[in-house]
C-alpha cells in the first residue's frame, strides 16, 4: 500500500502508532474525523491497526472503525479478517472476506487474505469452505506461494483431512521445517502422539519449534518422561523448550524436578520469563520450599519484573502456603493491577491460616472493587467459614452463591458446606444434605463427614456413612481406614478386626503416608516407614 507523500509524516500518524490505550486512540480517531482525516483510507487503516493491537479482548471498537470506511482497500480488509480469526468470533471473519470477493469490484483478495481466511477455517474445523478457498487460491495463480501452502497443510489438518494434508506436504518442492510442523503441530495438538512422533522421525528438517511440539505433545498427554527423553537430546533449547518441561512436571506433581531444571536453567543462564516462574512458584508452594520461594521473589524484584495477574497470584499462593500469611497480605497490598485470580488466591491463604472473619472481609473488598466472585472464590469463602466455624456466615455465602450470581454448587462447594456442619456437631443436618447428592464424586463428602463423626463420637452415624460408602466405591479404602481408626480410638477391637478383614477380602491394602519438611533450604520428602526419597537441590543465590 503507498503511503501518501502528505501523510507520511504527519503527527497525527505518529501519535495513532505511540497510543497504547483505547481512550487515547478515540482522541485520535475524533481529530482525524473533525479535519477529515479519517476519509483518507490510509489514515483510516493506520488508525484500524491500532485499535486491533490494542482491543485485546474485545473488537466492539475494532468494528466502530471498520464499518464507517467508505472505501476499505485490501489492506484494511485483510486487517479485520485477521483481526475476527484470531478472536473468540472467527465465523465473522467470512463475512468480511465475502463482502471482499462480491461487493468491491475495485480491492481483489492477496496472499494475505487467503492466509488469514484459512487460518479462520482452521479455527473453526471447516473444511468444507476450507476446500472452496484453495480453490479460488488455485483460481488466482496463489497455489505455489509459500505461507499459503503452509496454512493449507495446517487447515486442513486441524480439520481432520489428515490425508489431503499429507498430500500437499509431500508434493512440496523443498524440505521446509515450517511446512512439516503445519503439520506436526496438530498432531501434537490433538493428542496424536504417535502419529507425531513418526512424523517428527520422517522429518528432513527440524528447528527448535519442530522439538518443542514433541515435549508439548507428551506433556499434554500426561506422558512427562516420554517428553524428558526428547528435551534432553535436544541441542538447542529455547526458553519455550524450558517452560514445556517445566510445567509439565508442575501439572503432575513432581515439584522437585521443577526445581532441578530451573536450577539448570540458571547454570545454562537461560533468563526465565513469568510463565517459568509461576510454574517454579508453584513448585516452591507444593512443596512448601519457603526459601526457594524468596529467592524467586528476590529474583523477581532484582529484576525488576511487575507483579500482576498470574505471577501475583502465584506469590500469594507461596506464601500462604508455605506458611508466611503476613507475607502474602504484604504481596497482595502491593500489587497495583489484581485480578480475580489474585483475589482469590488471597482469600484461600487466609482460608488455609483459618482467618475467616478476615476472609469475608476481603471477599466483601473485592466484590466493592468491581469484581464478580467465581466458582473458586465460593470454595475458598466456604472453606474459611467452616475452619473458622461460622456456619451462619457459610450459608449465607453458599445461598449468594446460587441466589445472587447465579453459580451452580459443584461437588466442592458440598463438600466445604458438609465439613462446615460436620465441625459444629451439625451432623444430621449433613447428612440429609448428601442424601439429596446424585454426582458421582459424592464418596469424597461422604468421608469428610465420616471424619465429623468420629470427632463427635457418634458410631451409630459412621457406621451407616461407612455402609454408604462401602457401596458407593466398594475399592476405596479411605472409608474403611477411617471407620477402622473411629473403632480404634474408642477401644472396639472386634470393629477394627472386622473391618479390616473385609479390607482383606477386597484385595484392598492402605497406601503409605507422605510428607516432606524444609530443612536449611533443601527440602525432604518421607514415605511413612521408609527413608528420604527426594532432595531437589537449593537454589543459588
Amino acid at each position: 500500500m503507498s503511503v501518501p507523500a502528505s501523510f507520511s509524516s504527519s503527527p497525527i500518524l505518529s501519535l495513532t502508532e505511540a497510543a497504547t490505550s483505547i481512550s487515547q486512540l478515540q482522541q485520535v480517531h475524533a481529530y482525524m474525523l473533525k479535519t477529515g482525516l479519517f476519509h483518507h483510507t490510509f489514515a483510516a487503516s493506520r488508525l484500524l491497526t491500532a485499535a486491533t493491537t490494542i482491543s485485546h479482548h474485545s473488537l466492539s471498537y475494532v468494528e466502530s472503525i471498520y464499518t464507517h470506511v467508505h472505501r476499505p482497500n485490501s489492506y484494511i480488509y485483510n486487517t479485520m479478517i485477521h483481526a475476527y480469526a484470531t478472536s473468540e468470533t472467527p465465523d465473522l471473519s467470512f463475512i468480511v472476506f465475502l463482502k471482499l470477493l462480491y461487493e468491491n469490484s475495485q480491492v481483489y483478495a492477496d496472499k494475505y487474505t487467503f492466509t488469514f481466511i484459512l487460518k479462520a477455517c482452521a479455527r473453526v474445523c471447516r473444511g468444507k469452505e476450507g476446500k472452496q478457498i484453495h480453490g479460488i487460491v488455485l483460481k488466482n495463480g496463489l497455489g505455489d506461494d509459500e505461507y499459503i501452502k503452509n496454512t493449507l497443510i495446517h487447515m486442513y489438518a486441524k480439520c481432520g483431512c489428515f490425508e489431503v494434508a499429507r498430500n500437499l506436504l509431500d508434493r512440496l518442492q523443498k524440505d521446509d521445517a515450517v511446512s512439516w510442523n503445519a503439520l506436526l503441530s496438530v498432531y501434537t495438538q490433538m493428542g496424536l502422539v504417535e502419529l507425531a512422533r513418526e512424523l517428527f522421525n520422517e522429518m528432513p528438517v527440524r528447528n527448535v519449534e519442530s522439538w518443542n511440539f514433541m515435549v508439548s505433545g507428551y506433556v499434554n498427554c500426561g506422558l512427562v518422561e516420554e517428553a524428558r527423553d526428547v528435551f534432553d537430546v535436544m541441542l538447542v533449547k529455547d526458553i519455550v523448550s524450558w517452560n514445556a518441561m517445566i510445567s509439565g512436571y508442575a501439572k503432575s506433581g513432581a515439584f522437585g524436578e521443577v526445581l532441578v531444571l530451573f536450577e539448570d536453567m540458571q547454570t545454562m543462564e537461560v533468563r526465565p520469563d513469568n510463565c517459568t516462574l509461576v510454574n517454579v512458584l508453584s513448585a516452591c508452594a507444593g512443596l512448601g520450599a519457603l526459601s526457594q520461594g524468596k529467592w524467586v521473589h528476590a529474583y523477581i524484584d532484582r529484576n525488576g519484573i511487575e507483579v500482576e495477574g498470574f505471577l501475583a497470584t502465584a506469590l500469594v499462593d507461596m506464601y500462604s502456603k508455605c506458611g508466611c500469611i503476613e507475607k502474602a497480605l504484604e504481596v497482595f497490598d502491593n500489587v497495583l493491577k489484581k485480578d480475580i485470580s489474585t483475589w482469590n488466591s488471597m482469600i484461600a491463604g487466609l482460608s488455609i491460616h483459618g482467618s475467616g472473619h478476615h476472609a469475608l472481609k476481603m471477599f466483601n473488598q473485592m466484590i466493592s472493587g468491581g469484581f464478580t466472585p467465581t466458582e473458586v472464590t465460593f470454595i475458598s469463602i466456604l472453606s474459611a467459614c467452616s475452619r473458622a466455624g461460622l456456619v451462619s456466615e457459610g450459608l449465607m455465602m453458599f445461598d449468594h452463591m446460587v441466589r445472587v450470581y447465579g453459580i451452580q454448587p459443584t461437588i466442592e462447594h458440598y463438600g466445604c458446606l458438609v465439613d462446615l456442619l460436620g465441625r459444629r456437631g451439625l451432623l444430621n443436618e449433613a447428612k440429609e444434605l448428601l442424601n439429596k447428592l446424585t454426582v458421582k464424586e459424592s464418596p469424597i463428602v461422604w468421608q469428610s463427614l465420616l471424619a465429623s463423626c468420629r470427632n463427635h463420637d457418634d458410631v451409630e452415624l459412621a457406621e451407616y456413612i461407612a455402609r454408604k460408602l462401602f457401596e458407593l466405591e466398594p475399592k476405596d479404602t479411605a472409608g474403611y481406614v477411617q471407620l477402622s481408626n473411629f473403632h480404634a480410638s474408642l477401644g472396639r477391637w472386634n470393629g477394627v478386626m472386622e473391618v479390616r478383614t473385609r479390607m482383606r477380602e477386597n484385595g484392598l491394602k492402605k497406601e503409605p503416608g507422605c510428607s516432606m519438611i524444609e530443612i536449611d533450604g533443601t527440602v525432604h520428602e518421607f514415605l511413612a516407614g521408609e527413608g528420604v526419597i527426594v532432595e531437589p537441590p537449593r537454589l543459588k543465590v
